[in-house]
């Protein structure tokens, strides 16, 4: 049922609305209930590239093997959101997932692996075929991001 919702039209302006309300659920369930618990998630937290402060933000994820798989969607718009800046320039960061917090190294996924991995997403969330829809002007970049 939740896949179909997010190949809606309107979902994605009223899912934006909800962030600030899935980084507070992120952040009180330690990871455990993330995307509104639509599809699996978690709580990438970066090293601001400018600030070098902490910055978290709820994620869906795909699992491939033991890693976790994140797509710089950012809903289909106009640029790349800021936590890929942050993980193009310093690849170490966290992740919070099921309450337990895994530090991670991310790689940008290329070529082949970025299909498959591509095509994983779109299986468990047909919306990101809309997203990429939206965005024909940019590379949503798969990070992948391996525990260390």
């Amino acid at each position: 049922m939740w896949r179909a919702v997010g190949a809606w039209p309107g979902f994605t302006p009223l899912a934006r609305r909800t962030v600030t309300l899935d980084r507070w659920l992120g952040k009180v369930t330690r990871g455990r209930v993330v995307a509104l618990g639509m599809a699996p998630g978690l709580i990438l937290t970066t090293t601001g590239r400018r600030s070098g402060l902490p910055r978290s933000n709820p994620l869906q994820y795909v699992g491939d093997g033991q890693t976790f798989v994140v797509i710089a969607s950012n809903w289909g718009g106009d640029t790349d959101p800021a936590w890929s800046w942050n993980l193009r320039a310093d690849p170490a960061a966290t992740v919070t997932v099921d309450g337990r917090e895994v530090p991670v190294l991310a790689r940008e996924a290329e070529g082949d692996e970025r299909q498959r991995l591509w095509d994983a997403f779109v299986r468990q969330w047909p919306g990101y075929e809309g997203y990429r829809t939206r965005a024909p002007h940019r590379k949503l970049r798969i990070f992948r991001l391996t525990p260390r």
